[in-house]
């Protein structure tokens, strides 16, 4: 039985660190959309509306456990649609890795979410690890031009709002265990189409005026990226407390760095790296004290 769980642990560990190198990437085609002239939120609703009609049947099929949870579900749709449409906009309009701190300040809410309510309490070492994930962020990325981690532009203030709006998101995950994986990630999925439907409709924006081969690309990124990456991470937070998941999570801003740097020919500091190794130090620091625990 313990070998058993230790393997559905390993798993999940893989899980969010896969789920995680792929959201350190991801802004690259992105922007490569937006320079297609392909905005930001029309990326994200085709890129969801890819994923979401993949899972109507399920929606169909499970419509008795949607309205027994209905509320929560209601409120994952919310902080989902939030979480992505904000996140995808900053990431184009925004500094790539100032934009990553600001959205990996999200644990801090976890934590205080998750204590909140779930009700999960903290051992000492996890206290300890999260403390130097955080200041690995912190250290990783801190530019004394702009002085302290906080929204100096509206991709900054975007960033952090996502930020929020993922811890809720992840906490709801953690709450909602018992609920199939497949609701679920249909609830996120349309979650983000409405809410990059309603963003569209408040700017009154026009139909992008690009080729077929950019709409194709967005909706294949929904296909191989979207729809890979919300399954592996809704395993991994489901499978394990809410301020483990976050720090592993942290991951993404090793990845994202250094695709900046390959992708960008931005060069790494001394204090990225120094950061950056923090960040990797915590995730297998509370992922060991876990592994001790049970």
């Amino acid at each position: 039985m313990k070998s058993s769980h230790l393997s559905h642990d390993r798993l999940a560990i893989i899980c969010l660190l896969f789920s995680a190198s792929m959201w350190g990437l991801i802004w690259y085609p992105l922007r490569l959309l937006n320079d297609a002239n392909m905005p930001a939120v029309w990326s994200s609703l085709i890129m969801y509306l890819a994923a979401a009609v993949l899972v109507v049947p399920v929606l169909y099929r499970q419509y008795k456990t949607i309205l027994l949870f209905r509320s929560d579900l209601l409120l994952l749709a919310i902080a989902a649609g939030v979480t992505n449409v904000a996140f995808v906009v900053a990431l184009i309009e925004g500094e790539v890795m100032r934009v990553m701190l600001l959205f990996y300040l999200s644990p801090l809410w976890t934590v205080l979410l998750g204590r909140w309510w779930l009700k999960e309490t903290l051992s000492l070492p996890a206290m300890l690890m999260l403390g130097v994930a955080m200041s690995g962020t912190v250290i990783m990325l801190w530019n004394p031009a702009v002085g302290f981690p906080w929204p100096h532009n509206l991709a900054e203030g975007l960033a952090l709002l996502a930020s929020i709006a993922f811890s809720v998101n992840n906490v709801l995950a953690r709450k909602l265990a018992l609920v199939p994986m497949g609701v679920k990630t249909a609830v996120i999925w349309w979650g983000v189409v409405v809410t990059s439907i309603i963003v569209l409709v408040f700017q009154q924006a026009s139909i992008p005026d690009v080729s077929l081969s950019v709409w194709a690309s967005a909706w294949l990124l929904g296909w191989g990226g979207i729809v890979i990456m919300t399954v592996a991470v809704l395993y991994g937070v489901a499978s394990m407390p809410v301020y483990r998941s976050s720090v592993i999570m942290l991951f993404e801003l090793i990845v994202a760095a250094i695709a900046a740097w390959y992708l960008t020919n931005e060069v790494m500091t001394l204090q990225e790296w120094l950061g950056g190794g923090l960040i990797l130090l915590a995730g297998y620091g509370v992922a060991r004290s876990e592994m001790k625990e049970n």
